[in-house]
């Protein structure tokens, strides 16, 4: 990832308090992973931006090195990488994204 590529990943992921990096958008999710993170978030009634990784091939391949993750969707809540698909259910399930989310809120 280039030194501006990450400096725009950097400025957005601050802006917006929830972002998901995804398989195509909130509106039109091009994967299953993508789609079950979109439905979470928008079932909690939590605003979050949307980058299409598929839009862009440089941006798809830098955000696996600028989160150290391999997949995608990525979840940032609050600046921070939060995780994938299975993280984010797993702590839907038990409550946890919910006071992540909460907490990211009131900053």
């Amino acid at each position: 990832m280039g030194p501006e590529l990450r400096e725009s990943v950097d400025a957005f992921v601050r802006e917006n308090k929830v972002v998901l990096f995804m398989k195509g958008t909130k509106a039109a999710p091009r994967c299953g992973f993508s789609n079950t993170c979109v439905q979470i978030l928008q079932n909690m009634n939590v605003p979050f931006a949307d980058v299409d990784i598929l839009a862009n091939e440089d941006l798809r391949q830098g955000m696996k090195e600028y989160s150290s993750w391999p997949t995608f969707p990525q979840l940032y809540i609050g600046g921070e990488f939060f995780g994938g698909c299975d993280i984010t259910v797993e702590a839907f399930k038990d409550g946890s994204l919910k006071e992540e989310l909460e907490r990211a809120m009131m900053e």
